[in-house]
């Protein structure tokens, strides 16, 4: 049953024990294709709730939207073993969640490291994937960009207060992002944060940052063209922040040549990654997804 808020709680085991979590919006939705939202890296399924909202009760077609927690992040358990902190582990507790829900098929929604996971759910199960909206993600992750994260990673405040909260991630995101507005620095706050007795902590496991320890930045990633080469028939969306570091102009304009239907948008104002609660986007998004699934 949903709560008032507008979601249900979902938990459901992973192969190896853990017990995962996931949000669900507009359970009893039967129109078009249900939506599968997957955060980033260290973020979880709060992200996504306004844009959920949108989905599953304002939009046109109302779709029943789920929201993932990764395994060590949100509600879901922390993993003892960080080296299945990785995109391949990640998409299969997403199929597993799936398959507890009984969805066989969907779009998704993929933020940063979500767009990665929608990579390789492509490869895993093509018949999967319905429609995909990937928000200021490609093949291409620039080095620039990543590292960045690792470095506010490393040296994560630890703020007492929300309001020292909210202040912290203005300064450290603010030159990139200098469209939002005070109620959206709020709003990022009480997604990616938990109040605890030492203060407002990053809700996802703290060994999360021993994951990008070892890369080497001065070397180029490995990119994920043959993948993304593969998904060139299903529909797709492809969302940028114009003061992005991560995915680079060269990179969106590339993925348009390989894939002649791509839709796309420039979101100015923002950085990694747009928020997709902000101006447009959400109408953009529902619009698209009524469009092509």
């Amino acid at each position: 049953m949903a709560s008032d808020e507008g979601f249900s709680d979902f938990f459901y085991t992973a192969a190896d024990g853990l017990k995962l979590h996931a949000r669900i919006y507009g359970e009893t939705n039967a129109g078009g294709w249900p939506v599968v939202c997957l955060p980033g890296l260290t973020r979880n399924a709060r992200d996504f709730h306004e844009l959920a909202l949108h989905l599953s009760s304002k939009a046109e077609i109302p779709r029943k939207v789920i929201a993932f927690d990764y395994r060590g992040r949100g509600q879901s358990d922390h993993d003892p073993d960080i080296g299945h902190y990785n995109a391949g582990g990640e998409a299969g507790d997403v199929l597993a969640g799936m398959a507890a829900l009984g969805v066989e098929q969907a779009a998704f929604v993929g933020t940063s490291r979500g767009g990665l996971i929608i990579h390789v759910l492509g490869a895993l199960k093509p018949t999967l994937v319905k429609a995909i909206v990937l928000n200021d993600i490609g093949p291409v992750i620039e080095a620039e960009g990543l590292a960045h994260i690792r470095s506010y990673l490393d040296r994560a405040p630890k703020p007492k207060t929300f309001a020292e909260a909210v202040d912290a991630q203005r300064r450290v995101h603010g030159v990139d992002f200098p469209a939002l507005t005070d109620l959206d620095w709020a709003r990022m706050v009480r997604a990616i944060c938990r109040e605890t007795e030492a203060g407002w902590l990053p809700d996802f496991d703290p060994a999360l940052v021993d994951t990008l320890a070892d890369i080497d930045f001065s070397k180029p990633l490995p990119d994920l063209w043959p993948q993304f080469d593969a998904l060139d028939a299903i529909p797709l969306l492809a969302i940028r922040g114009a003061n992005s570091k991560l995915l680079s102009v060269a990179t969106l304009e590339e993925m348009g040549r390989r894939h002649p239907g791509m839709e796309s948008a420039t979101v100015e104002g923002q950085g990694h990654a747009p928020f997709l609660e902000t101006g447009d986007l959400p109408g953009k998004i529902a619009a698209f997804l009524d469009r092509r699934a």
